[in-house]
């Protein structure tokens, strides 16, 4: 029981999130909307998001080979296609970098590849918390000025904390005091941190250019989403409001949703867009996420069986 509590935790935000979204907008207006919704725009969404999985396992190989370990690039694209599977079926948004590291590890040492995901994982926040501090003074003139400041907050602090996290002198320091019943525990977080310090800042930067890449096109499904309901919303607005969207997989909840809904329509008011016109937005964009993630499943399948026949 102990170890589904996290689940259940999951499960129970996720529900209590969705109920109050219901309390404060007409679901059924919102489902007429995403019924009437351009399906060559879904489509567009739909192929963005597809792609940014190759553009990030990209991104993952420069780790890789900052750290001098190699592991075929078509073999890397298939593991973010089962990774995004795997986010889609379970009840966690970090479902598929457990995977990534599980399956890496049998090409590379464990370390490596458990430090190699978290790094292609914090680059790619960072990217987003820079992009989103470029967008501010290309802000709309009635955005709201309670947002201005939580979003300068966050994008600076998810900014001084992932590189804190990278540099990892100052996480050793707070290692040393970790009582004696926990060193095991502390031991292989410090061994992930050699492996994040061994990629080398030349590998980290050139894994943030990337991540900068994937961020527009994480802003550009948005948008494609936003155009297949008949949307308006300037794309600078997007780059500032997607960074509070996308840590939403931080909380505990199912990859966000209910979470996203509950932010939605204070997010994009000062766009002009209604309640239901928001929550409609958020939904459809969770459930382009959510089927491109049934194509990892063939892909996965298909790779494993490669590998089979090859032992």
């Amino acid at each position: 029981m102990r170890k589904h509590l996290g689940t259940i935790l999951k499960i129970s935000i996720t529900v209590l999130a969705l109920f109050y979204v219901s309390t404060q907008v007409d679901f059924a207006d919102i489902g007429q909307r995403l019924l009437q919704a351009n399906l060559g725009w879904v489509l567009v969404g739909f192929l963005l998001f597809n792609l940014s999985l190759v553009v990030r396992a990209y991104r993952w190989l420069l780790l890789l080979r900052g750290i001098g370990e190699t592991i075929r690039f078509q073999r890397l694209v298939s593991l973010y296609f089962a990774a995004n599977f795997f986010n889609s079926v379970l009840p966690s948004g970090f479902s598929g970098d457990v995977v990534r590291a599980v399956e890496a590890a049998q090409d590379v040492p464990a370390r490596t590849a458990a430090g190699t995901v978290l790094v292609d994982r914090a680059t790619g926040l960072l990217a987003l918390f820079l992009i989103g501090l470029a967008a501010l003074p290309f802000r709309p003139d009635n955005f709201p000025p309670n947002l201005l400041w939580q979003t300068t907050a966050v994008c600076l602090i998810g900014l001084v904390g992932g590189f804190v996290v990278l540099e990892g002198r100052l996480v050793r320091a707070l290692g040393r005091l970790v009582p004696g019943l926990l060193q095991p525990v502390w031991q292989k977080v410090d061994g992930v941190i050699t492996a994040v310090q061994a990629c080398g800042w030349t590998a980290v930067w050139q894994a943030m250019g990337i991540s900068i890449l994937f961020n527009l096109m994480q802003v550009a499904w948005f948008a494609a989403a936003g155009l297949s309901l008949g949307y308006g919303v300037p794309l600078t607005h997007y780059f500032l409001v997607i960074p509070f969207l996308s840590l939403a997989i931080l909380l505990p909840s199912i990859g966000g949703l209910g979470i996203r809904e509950g932010l939605a329509p204070l997010l994009f008011a000062s766009a002009g867009l209604s309640s239901e016109q928001a929550v409609a937005l958020t939904l459809l964009v969770f459930a382009i996420e959510r089927l491109s993630g049934f194509l990892g499943a063939p892909i996965y399948i298909i790779d494993t069986l490669r590998r089979s026949r090859r032992k």
